[in-house]
């Protein structure tokens, strides 16, 4: 395993995050593991070097983190980087178990640290940007949280870049705890980022740690085989984003072209990619699988010429926002 230092936190973490919205219960999505089966990939991974986990209180309303907090417990926690996060309402008739809010972020927050078993979470992650809710107001919260000693960091995962640069201005200003790392949506398929938020990033000294690095598993097969999956099969959310357009589909051949060129998957060729961009410290690699969390974890060892990240890159154009809107 590979390890990085996570933006300017000084934890270090590993090259590859677990990411945990498929640990929990399948009666919140079908193709979500139960706790045994979540059981033995959160093992595998901390044996395969991952130090680094991320979850949410809405990945299966809570169970997820329980899972992995039940998992991690049998561990030595100073080894551990664990990060959740908040804003998705929890309950349907408990509007303020939602949203960034002081009461919110509270009470939420209490509640995922009992759920993972924790004193301290090391990064605690606002979910999205609630457009109800001052910033500043959600920043004391999130600052009060630190010196509580409840998180040691605070995270902020998919927004406009001008509103992560006016949040970061306005920790500076008030001196409050600033976020230390954002979780955005970046890939092959999914080049957005690179306009403003990444350089934001690198100018700002921002851990950056994207989500669905294989486009929510377009760039793992095939792009006619996409529906071949329980996950593809049932997950709405696979059409809200652009994949398909802007030249996905000719970046999808390519990935297949040159994975099988290099005798890896395609799911390797997309996560090395990712990897080999200076800007990202560790992507977030979700999975049901031992073996292809094996085979993540593998994608490290791949060397991807500048000649082939340019191959890669070439189809790409311009396509909507995706991810926060």
């Amino acid at each position: 395993m590979e390890y990085t230092t996570l933006g300017s936190t000084g934890m270090e973490v590993s090259r590859i995050c677990l990411g945990c919205m498929s640990f929990g219960t399948s009666d919140w999505r079908e193709w979500v593991l139960d706790e045994e089966e979540s059981r033995e990939i959160i093992e595998r991974a901390i044996d395969l070097g991952i130090n680094f986990f991320d979850t949410a209180n809405m990945y299966s309303l809570g169970e997820s983190e329980r899972v992995l907090g039940n998992v991690l417990a049998d561990y030595d926690r100073d080894e551990q980087v664990v990060a959740t996060k908040g804003f998705f309402q929890m309950d349907e008739d408990n509007p303020n178990s939602g949203g960034l809010s002081r009461k919110a972020i509270e009470q939420e927050l209490s509640n995922s640290l009992e759920r993972l078993g924790m004193d301290t979470i090391d990064l605690y992650q606002i979910h999205r940007y609630d457009y109800d809710t001052p910033m500043e107001q959600t920043l004391r919260a999130l600052d009060d949280a630190v010196r509580r000693g409840q998180i040691r960091h605070a995270g902020a995962s998919s927004m406009w870049a001008h509103q992560f640069a006016d949040a970061l201005h306005t920790s500076d200003r008030l001196g409050l705890d600033r976020f230390a790392t954002m979780q955005n949506h970046y890939n092959l398929v999914y080049r957005e980022e690179e306009r403003e938020m990444l350089p934001l990033c690198e100018r700002e000294g921002v851990g950056v740690i994207p989500w669905s690095p294989m486009a929510r598993g377009y760039l793992t097969r095939p792009h006619e085989d996409i529906d071949a999956t329980t996950r593809g099969e049932t997950e709405e959310h696979m059409y809200e984003h652009p994949y398909r357009e802007g030249g996905g589909q000719e970046i999808n051949e390519r990935v297949a072209e040159l994975a099988a060129e290099k005798g890896v998957t395609m799911a390797q060729i997309a996560l090395s990619w990712l990897l080999h961009q200076d800007a990202v410290d560790a992507p977030i690699v979700g999975t049901t699988s031992v073996e292809h969390l094996e085979q993540a974890v593998e994608a490290l060892e791949i060397d991807l010429s500048e000649s082939d990240q340019a191959y890669l890159e070439e189809p790409y154009e311009p396509v909507r926002v995706s991810g926060h809107e």
